[in-house]
C-alpha cells in the first residue's frame, strides 16, 4: 500500500496541480470483489485491483493475469499486451461494461506452504490444500490434492490446527508477515528459474471509470498511460525487494525450500492444457484472447507447448 501511496503522491506535482489522485486503501471503500463494480457504477473513479477479480464481469479476465503453467515471466505479459494485441483487446472488452482498462501492474508470483515436503507433483496427492479456486484448484485437484477455498485471514489458523496441510497464497513478504514460518516447514516451488509454477505473474492493472476517463484532456490520458508503466515497475521492483528479506527470514527460522523439478513442469503442464482449454471455450472472448497466448506460448521464443500437447483440443473462436 505504501508504494501505492506514493505513487499516488507525485501525480499532482508532475501535473502541476491538474490532476491528483486520492488512495484509499483494501476495504476502505468496497470489498476487494467489488472493486470492479464500484468503479463501474461510479462509486470510485479508478481502481488498482488484482485483474482476476474482473472475470465475473469480463470473463476473459481469467487471460488478462496469470494462471497455471501459461506465459511464465513479467516481460511475457508485456509482449502479450504491448506486442501481440492484447492491450487493445482488453481495453475492448472492458469499454462495453463503462470502463477503460489502463494497463497492467506487474506484482510478483505466488508461493506454495507446507507442513509436510513437496519433492514431486506426487506429494499433492492427497493433502488438504487451500487454492484460489478456479483454474488453480482444477490443476491441483486433477494431480490428486483435495482443495478447499479460504480467505488469506483463515489460512494461518487452519494450518495452525491441521486443518489443511498446504496452502498457497501471495508472495514470501506477505506471507512471513502473516506468520506461516511458525506453522509450516517447507516452500515448494518450481525449478530454478520458475518461482511459481501455478501464479508465477500475479497481474494488478488501472482501471478507470469511462465518464473520469472521458474527463481527462488527451495529453492528461496519455500521461496516465505511461504513469501506468511507472508505477509497474515501481511496484514490481518493491515487492521483489521485500521478497529478498523476507528469504532471510524464512531461512533463520528453519524454513527449507524445496524444488519440483522440469519433469514435474511438463506433468502439470500435460494436466493443464485441457484444463486452459476448457476455461477457453467458456467465453468467446476469452479464447481470442488466450489463442494469442497459446501461439506465443507454441513459438520458437518460449515452445512451452508442444503440437501433440494440444491435439484433439479446439478453441471455440
Amino acid at each position: 500500500m505504501q508504494i501505492f501511496k506514493d505513487w499516488c503522491g507525485t501525480i499532482k506535482e508532475k501535473t502541476g496541480g491538474e490532476l491528483a489522485f486520492q488512495p484509499f486503501g483494501a476495504n476502505d471503500v468496497v470489498g476487494d470483489f467489488q472493486l470492479y463494480d464500484a468503479v463501474k457504477n461510479g462509486v470510485l473513479d479508478a481502481i488498482n485491483p488484482f485483474t482476476i477479480y474482473a472475470q465475473g464481469i469480463v470473463p476473459a479476465a481469467t487471460f488478462l493475469t496469470s494462471y497455471p503453467l501459461g506465459l511464465r515471466n513479467p516481460h511475457e505479459f508485456d509482449v502479450f499486451f504491448y506486442g501481440l494485441g492484447g492491450l487493445e483487446i482488453a481495453r475492448d472488452l472492458f469499454a462495453q461494461q463503462g470502463m477503460v482498462y489502463v494497463g497492467p501492474v506487474h506484482h510478483g508470483p505466488n508461493i506454495i506452504h507446507s507442513k509436510v515436503p513437496i519433492r514431486s507433483i506426487d506429494d499433492f496427492r492427497g493433502r488438504k490444500m487451500r487454492l484460489p479456486g478456479g483454474m488453480v484448484a482444477e490443476v491441483f485437484t486433477e494431480i490428486g490434492a483435495e482443495t478447499t477455498v479460504l480467505p488469506g485471514s483463515e489460512i494461518f489458523p487452519a494450518l495452525e490446527k491441521g486443518t489443511i496441510d498446504v496452502a498457497d497464497y501471495v508472495g514470501p513478504a506477505v506471507n512471513y508477515a502473516l506468520g506461516f514460518s511458525q506453522v509450516t516447514n517447507y516452500i515448494s516451488m518450481g525449478p530454478p528459474g520458475f518461482m511459481s509454477v501455478y501464479q508465477p505473474v500475479d497481474l494488478m492493472d488501472i482501471t478507470v471509470s469511462q465518464s473520469s476517463w472521458d474527463a481527462l484532456s488527451p495529453a492528461m490520458r496519455q500521461f496516465v498511460e505511461m504513469e501506468t508503466h511507472v508505477y509497474s515497475d515501481m511496484h514490481h521492483a518493491a515487492i521483489q525487494a521485500a521478497d529478498q528479506e523476507a528469504w532471510k527470514k524464512f531461512e533463520a527460522d528453519g524454513t527449507e525450500v524445496t524444488r519440483l523439478t522440469q519433469d514435474d513442469v511438463e506433468l502439470l503442464t500435460e494436466v493443464a492444457v485441457p484444463i486452459w482449454f476448457k476455461y477457453a471455450n467458456r467465453d468467446k472472448n476469452a479464447a481470442r484472447v488466450f489463442k494469442i497466448q497459446l501461439d506465443y506460448m507454441m513459438s520458437g521464443s518460449l515452445g512451452y507447448v508442444t503440437p501433440e500437447q494440444i491435439e484433439g483440443l479446439e478453441l471455440d473462436l
